[in-house]
């Protein structure tokens, strides 16, 4: 996800799903932004898994306020990035996939992880799914930065 920035500041290209999944899979974290009971934000830190077709995936104890959270708006906010100058915005919509969803998505955390997939038969985790709505990366290393975006069927 590199190339020339425009005057403007920002690329014209818009971003791929593969450059977004790369840049998942790359970093493998992130911090995961959810609405409280009260309307107020709740961030979590956590890992992040990808599947090929750009759906980010999470594991949560279903007992943790974020998941409590997708029950009243399961719009949210991810960020993955940020420490070397590059970050991935995203929003999205979140829920806890069931059947063979559930492990079509588990199946991509568990080879992003394999360290962790012993959580995934812990009846009291689950798995969170995010289809995602929109995405900015931005490339901040350079200047002008490089800034790509995608949105609605891009990312479906």
């Amino acid at each position: 996800m590199t190339g020339p920035g425009g005057d403007t500041g920002e690329d014209t290209d818009r971003l791929g799903r593969g450059a977004l999944v790369a840049f998942v899979r790359e970093h493998g974290d992130g911090v995961l932004s959810t609405v409280g009971p009260d309307g107020g934000p709740q961030a979590a830190y956590l890992a992040l898994a990808v599947t090929d077709d750009g759906v980010l995936v999470l594991d949560a104890r279903a007992s943790s306020r974020k998941v409590a959270n997708l029950v009243g708006e399961s719009r949210v906010a991810v960020v993955v990035g940020g420490r070397d100058g590059r970050t991935l915005q995203c929003e999205g919509v979140a829920d806890v996939p069931e059947g063979a969803e559930r492990e079509r998505c588990a199946a991509a955390y568990r080879s992003a992880f394999p360290q962790f997939a012993g959580s995934l038969r812990d009846p009291g985790v689950v798995v969170v799914r995010v289809r995602l709505s929109w995405a900015r990366f931005g490339d901040y290393r350079s200047a002008p930065p490089l800034v790509r975006e995608a949105a609605g069927s891009e990312l479906s």
